[in-house]
């Protein structure tokens, strides 16, 4: 049987793992991409993808097999499982990458805000430059395609992850077209994201500031009880005083 104890605990033990494993396979592939090398150092690289796939394939069933309730945990795990079982699909590979995304947006925690831009900056790079891969990978042997360079297929990225789309440059193959569309939606959520946060963090800015208007509004309220309560004092110790002298003795 899962337990959720387990679970929490094996994910905190290998999210960094498979951040590392990441890095090394966005490495591979990049050197497979862009320097085009020959058939032994390509079976090289293709056989240490492998290997790295597997690592990935590992962690996907043991969280699965540690899940409590394993059927809810496999459709909130739509994503993980897409990253297992799209081997074959070369491009479709870098969502692996998604996982290097996660680690450095737990890293951040609670003091996100306070690193948004870098957070930002880190998470705008990575889905520019592996779109660019992925994209230059896909196009550059296709017939009638304009993507055909680094700079071009970066150039590319840009224009879509913000949403401008110049239109001087578009993919040509189907698979070219499904990293559009998977672009595109990161760009929209990455924006999303980047909104969200400004926006949290100007409510809690404002939050702090009322807060901090209503204490001091607050004490002076109180301070100014306690100087009354000080003035009433005086003034019926004045009126005891003066009953006193007017008293008959």
């Amino acid at each position: 049987m899962g337990s959720a104890e387990r679970l929490e605990r094996w994910e905190s033990r290998s999210e960094w793992v498979l951040a590392g494993v990441a890095v090394v396979f966005l490495v591979a592939y990049s050197v497979q991409v862009l320097a085009n090398p020959g058939r032994g150092l390509t079976n090289l690289l293709n056989g240490v993808m492998s290997l790295l796939y597997l690592v990935f394939v590992v962690d996907y069933l043991v969280r699965l097999s540690l899940a409590p309730h394993r059927v809810r945990w496999f459709f909130r795990h739509l994503l993980d499982l897409a990253i297992v079982v799209l081997p074959f699909l070369r491009p479709l590979r870098l969502l692996r990458l998604v996982v290097l995304v996660k680690v450095l947006h737990r890293a951040g925690g609670d003091a996100i805000r306070g690193r948004v831009a870098a957070y930002t900056a880190l998470s705008a790079v990575l889905l520019v430059y592996v779109a660019s891969l992925a994209m230059l990978e896909t196009e550059r042997n296709a017939p009638d395609s304009t993507i055909t360079s680094f700079g071009n297929a970066v150039w590319w990225s840009i224009t879509t992850v913000t949403t401008v789309g110049y239109g001087d440059l578009s993919p040509v193959t189907a698979t070219g077209r499904v990293i559009a569309v998977l672009l595109m939606i990161g760009g929209i959520s990455l924006i999303g994201v980047i909104t969200a946060t400004v926006a949290s963090w100007i409510v809690e800015r404002v939050a702090q500031e009322d807060s901090a208007n209503r204490a001091a509004t607050a004490a002076q309220i109180d301070d100014l009880r306690e100087e009354i309560r000080q003035l009433s004092a005086r003034v019926h110790t004045r009126e005891d005083t003066r009953d006193d002298a007017w008293s008959p003795r």
